[in-house]
C-alpha cells in the first residue's frame, strides 16, 4: 500500500477547498455580525459565544482522547478514524486564539470576578483563594499548554512512524496515550468547572466533569462517523476499504457514549433533586420552568431514547447513511445540551440570534482549519503494523459482529 492509494482525489481536493474556503468566509463574516451585536448586547455575545466555544473544544478533545483510546485498546474502529482524530487536534492553535474573547469577557460572565460581590457574600469571598481572575487565567493556559503538548506529539510520532519507520509497533504513542488519557480526564474536568459550572458559583455537582467527557466522546465519534461516511461515498479514497464492520464498531462505542452520557446526568439529577438542599437544587429549578423545561425534555428524546433506541439496531449500526443521521441528530443535541447549561438565567427561555450565529462563525473557522489539516497527509496510518488487519476486518461478513 503506497500513499496514492489513500489519498483525496483531484476532484475531491478540489470540492474540499471550495467548502473550506465557504466555511471559512461564512466564519469569518458570522462572527463579525456577533462582534456588532456585542455593542449591543455583551452579556448575551459572551454567553452565545461561551456554549459555542465549548462545542468545538469539546470536539477536538475528544478526538485526541479517542486516538489515545485506540493506542491503549487496540481496535480497526481507531485505525481508519486516525487522520480525522489526528487532523481535528492539530487545529488546537485556532481554539487557544478563539479562547481570548472569553477572558475579555469575564466580567460579563462570571459573578466571582467583581470584588463588591465577593465582598458581600461570605460563600464567595471563602472560594476567591480558587475564583480570581489571575489563577483562571493561568490555569486556561495550563490546560491548553498539556492539550497542545499531547497533541503536538501524538501527531509528531504518528507522522515519523508514516514516513520514516521509527518506532513501527507504535510503543511512543502507547506510553504517551496513558499519561495523556490522565491528564486528559482531570484538565476537563477541571475546566468544566472554571468555565461552565463557576457561571453560578453557588452551586456545584462532583459528577460535572464527567458529563463532559461523555459528551466530548459523543461529539468526536459523531463527528468521525460523518467524515468517515463521507471519504468512502463511491469515488471517495476510502471507498472499498470501510466497510459495515468498521461503521459497526463506532456505532457501539457511539452507543457506548450514549448511555453513559445518560448515566451521568441522570445520576447528577436524581442525587441532588433527592437531596434537595438549598444551595443545590435551584440551579435544577432554573431549569424547570420558565420554558426551559421542554429543552430538558427534548434532551430526554432526542439525545438519549431515539439515539439509543435506533442504536441498539445491529442493522442501522451497519449502514453507513443511517448511522451518520444519527449522529447528525447527537452533534445538534450537543449544541442543546451545552446551551441548556450555560444559558439559562432569572428569566425564561431565549433564543438570541447569536445564540445561532456564534455556533455558525465558529464552526466555520473550525471546519475550515480541520480540512486544511485532513488533506496534509494519507487519510490512514500507512506504517501502522495493523493496518492490513483492520482494512480485511471492514470486508467482515454480514454474520460476524
Amino acid at each position: 500500500m503506497s500513499a496514492q492509494d489513500f489519498t483525496l482525489s483531484p476532484l475531491m481536493s478540489r470540492n474540499l477547498e471550495k467548502v473550506q474556503q465557504r466555511s471559512l468566509i461564512v466564519g469569518i463574516v458570522a462572527l463579525l455580525v456577533c462582534i456588532g451585536g456585542a455593542v449591543a448586547w455583551p452579556d448575551q455575545f459572551f454567553r452565545s459565544y461561551l456554549y459555542s466555544y465549548l462545542f468545538y473544544i469539546g470536539l477536538t478533545l475528544g478526538c485526541m482522547a479517542l486516538a489515545m483510546l485506540q493506542y491503549l485498546s487496540g481496535g480497526a474502529w481507531g485505525i481508519v478514524i486516525r487522520r480525522i482524530t489526528e487532523s481535528a487536534t492539530r487545529t488546537m492553535p485556532l481554539l487557544m486564539f478563539l479562547f481570548i474573547p472569553i477572558l475579555i469577557g469575564i466580567p460579563k460572565l462570571y459573578s466571582w470576578s467583581h470584588a463588591d460581590v465577593v465582598n458581600a457574600d461570605p460563600i464567595l469571598r471563602h472560594k476567591s483563594a480558587y475564583l480570581n481572575v489571575p489563577f483562571f487565567a493561568a490555569r486556561a493556559l495550563i490546560y491548553f499548554f498539556g492539550w497542545f503538548a499531547f497533541a503536538h506529539f501524538l501527531n509528531k510520532w504518528s507522522h515519523e512512524q508514516d514516513t520514516s519507520g521509527r518506532d513501527p509497533s507504535g510503543r511512543r504513542l502507547q506510553l504517551l496515550s496513558g499519561p495523556g488519557l490522565m491528564f486528559y480526564g482531570m484538565s476537563v474536568s477541571f475546566a468544566a468547572v472554571d468555565w461552565v459550572m463557576s457561571l453560578d458559583p453557588h452551586w456545584f455537582s462532583t459528577i460535572f466533569g464527567l458529563l463532559f467527557v461523555a459528551g466530548q466522546g459523543l461529539s468526536a465519534l459523531s463527528f468521525c462517523i460523518a467524515v468517515l461516511v463521507i471519504l468512502s461515498e463511491e469515488g471517495g479514497p476510502l471507498h472499498g476499504v470501510i466497510g459495515p464492520a468498521h461503521f459497526h464498531d463506532i456505532g457501539k462505542l457511539l452507543f457506548a457514549f450514549t448511555m453513559l452520557w445518560a448515566y451521568f446526568s441522570f445520576s447528577q439529577f436524581l442525587i441532588i433533586w433527592s437531596g434537595n438542599l438549598a444551595d443545590e437544587i435551584p440551579w435544577y429549578l432554573q431549569r424547570l420552568k420558565g420554558g426551559w423545561q421542554w429543552v430538558g425534555i427534548l434532551l430526554v428524546v432526542f439525545h438519549f431514547a431515539l439515539p439509543f433506541a435506533l442504536l441498539l439496531s445491529r442493522t442501522l449500526k451497519r449502514a453507513g447513511r443511517t448511522l451518520v443521521r444519527i449522529a447528525a441528530l447527537i452533534i445538534v443535541m450537543r449544541f442543546v445540551d451545552l446551551f441548556w447549561l450555560v444559558a439559562p438565567g432569572k428569566q425564561g427561555l431565549h433564543v438570541h440570534w447569536m445564540d445561532v450565529l456564534a455556533p455558525v462563525g465558529i464552526g466555520g473557522l473550525w471546519l475550515a482549519a480541520f480540512l486544511f489539516q485532513l488533506k496534509k497527509w494519507p487519510l490512514l496510518p500507512l506504517q501502522d503494523p495493523h493496518l492490513a488487519e483492520a482494512i480485511a476486518h471492514g470486508a467482515a461478513s454480514e454474520t460476524s459482529y
